[in-house]
């Protein structure tokens, strides 16, 4: 039996009582954004992982599903197991079609590999574009890869830092697939939601096939998740920019918990709070709907899908492109 690898010093393991959310999430409510990690035991991490964390199987993501009232789960790939997949697929399997997965694969997989994939319910690839959790720029694998996933129907999942956006706007828009972005593109949310920065990855939203997840204020928030006057009110700087993007596409717009967190610094997240956060960035029940649970099962199970269709494309874009065009 191998020796067990320890956590990363400083390591924040995930919250395991979460509170009740006082606000309840609609029936077929998707959690779009969530990892498996291991067990180690069971499923080893990637020998050039940049953090070791802690365990967080699948049985801990279904329990955390149910007591949020989670109806399914997208299962992203967590970059310390790298490019096997194994872990995320036994929880796809395991969820008894409740779960779709995000994976992470190199331009040299076959296409029975692809497949056996596709057929284990993985309907996109992720790619890390932050400096420290890779080593080098993707960009050469991600065109090749994006090109072999296209005649499957998957999408690609982008995570990068916002200042980074503009070197990489052209590539990502060459690209023969949806695009979903992590965490609205990781916004500096000192700056104004409305200042050039911000409206320039609107722009980029509007004039491209792409989604976005407003997820991760525990990421983005500078205030902290002190809660107001006793309300549930927490994260708020980051409300504006999730707003802004629920408002101008609300029919691209994704949810998730980022379950179980990893490689955060300062806190871990209530699990309970970051549901009763949705309110504050989607004030309605029809943008909640669409939010929660209309465009994830249009993305990730289009043959269940029973909300409104999607606009056009041509007049999506025309609406889009007029609501960023005022801005600065």
């Amino acid at each position: 039996m191998s020796t067990l690898s320890p956590k990363t010093p400083g390591w924040l393991d995930w919250y395991r009582a979460p509170s009740r959310p006082r606000f309840t999430l609609p029936p077929g409510t998707v959690d779009t954004h969530c990892h498996v990690f291991g067990p180690q035991a069971e499923f080893p991490f990637a020998p050039e992982r940049k953090y070791t964390p802690c365990d967080g199987g699948k049985e801990d993501l279904f329990a955390l599903r149910d007591h949020l009232g989670v109806s399914r789960n997208v299962l992203v790939q967590a970059t310390c197991h790298g490019a096997d997949n194994s872990a995320m697929v036994d929880a796809v399997r395991a969820a008894g079609g409740r779960a779709r997965g995000v994976a992470t694969v190199r331009p040299d997989i076959t296409d029975r590999e692809l497949r056996e994939l596709h057929e284990a319910g993985v309907r996109g690839v992720r790619f890390n574009f932050l400096r420290r959790l890779v080593d080098t720029s993707p960009k050469e694998d991600l065109a090749t890869i994006a090109a072999r996933i296209a005649p499957l129907g998957w999408h690609v999942v982008l995570y990068f830092e916002s200042a980074d956006l503009p070197e990489l706007a052209d590539f990502f828009g060459a690209l023969p697939t949806p695009l979903v972005i992590d965490h609205m593109g990781r916004p500096d949310v000192t700056r104004p939601v409305d200042g050039p920065e911000f409206t320039g990855f609107l722009r980029f939203v509007a004039g491209n096939d792409v989604w976005v997840k407003v997820t991760c204020p525990e990421r983005l928030t500078v205030t902290g998740p002190a809660a107001l006057d006793g309300e549930r009110h927490a994260y708020t700087d980051v409300v504006p920019f999730g707003r802004r993007v629920v408002e101008e596409f609300p029919d691209r717009v994704l949810w998730g918990t980022d379950w179980p967190h990893p490689n955060l610094k300062s806190h871990m997240p209530d699990d309970g709070l970051l549901v009763d956060h949705i309110p504050h960035v989607a004030p309605t029940a029809e943008q909640r709907r669409r939010l929660l649970v209309d465009n994830p099962m249009r993305l990730y199970w289009p043959e269940e899908a029973t909300g409104p269709a999607r606009p056009a494309r041509s007049e999506e874009r025309e609406e889009a492109d007029e609501a960023v065009s005022s801005a600065p």
